[in-house]
């Protein structure tokens, strides 16, 4: 049976929480939802025991599947799962569940009811609730006020690891997506507002791992680079032009919009 949701958790060397994990998510949607669901576990080439460990939890548990990936990267990893996903919903976590599961069924009920395009948890809207050292805070809150200023982004929170799309809308916009790590989640949710999709925030409750493998300067650095992208993008007619035509989606439907002549 095809799924209406499939969730990804994109790893690289997590054979420490992987299992705990999985098993934790796994139980939560069977237990809170009644619609067919496949969790998706996006090897990233780890070079520990988590391909070892994922491929355990694939034969314990039906709805558990393994895509490995001879490469790393967060935004390669999701490309993968969600460019041949057959679900209605696609979506994905970090690993570590730092964000309550107790959001997840306010992210994708807008989806489900087609009342959203996507759906992102927000760490930094009303009602969020988080714990984390006071330097992430700043180098976050920094981060998305760039992406005000420098792109015009109404979105409140790019980075969060708790988002989901529409398949359709997802799998149009990853045809103009070009980064293929951290930054995808930014390009994303950009290439989403510039077609004039409707996102969906949730605010969440978010506590901080003490264990993340985020290099937070190499991933600034990459971060800045991709804005400025971006932003010279935005500068130029004829690829504004193709942004608004490539996807070409009208929001909450699978109908596409006639091209301008």
């Amino acid at each position: 049976m095809k799924p209406t949701v499939e969730i990804v958790i994109p790893v690289y060397n997590e054979q420490r929480v992987l299992a705990s994990s999985v098993r934790t998510l796994h139980d939560y949607v069977k237990r809170r939802f009644s619609f067919p669901f496949a969790i998706t576990i996006a090897d990233n080439a780890s070079t520990d025991a988590t391909l070892q460990i994922a491929r355990e939890l694939s034969r314990e548990l039906p709805q558990v599947a393994v895509l490995h990936l001879e490469r790393k990267g967060r935004g390669r990893a999701l490309r993968a799962a969600w460019g041949t996903s057959e679900a209605d919903i696609v979506a994905y976590m970090d690993v570590d569940l730092s964000t309550d599961l107790a959001a997840l069924p306010d992210l994708l009920e807008p989806l489900l009811e087609r009342r959203a395009d996507l759906a992102i948890g927000s760490r930094l809207a009303p009602g969020a609730h988080i714990q984390r050292a006071l330097k992430r805070e700043l180098i976050s809150r920094s981060y998305n006020l760039l992406l005000r200023v420098i792109l015009g982004a109404a979105f409140s929170d790019a980075q969060c690891g708790f988002k989901a799309g529409r398949r359709e809308v997802v799998q149009t916009l990853l045809r103009s997506i070009e980064d293929e790590a951290w930054f995808f989640d930014t390009e994303l949710l950009y290439l989403a507002q510039s077609n004039r999709l409707a996102i969906h925030e949730v605010p969440v409750n978010w506590i901080d791992d003490p264990d993340s493998r985020v290099d937070i300067l190499a991933t600034a650095h990459e971060d800045l680079r991709g804005i400025l992208r971006l932003r010279r993008a935005a500068r130029d007619t004829e690829w504004r032009a193709n942004a608004r035509r490539a996807p070409a989606l009208n929001p909450l439907s699978r109908e596409r919009r006639p091209q301008a002549r």
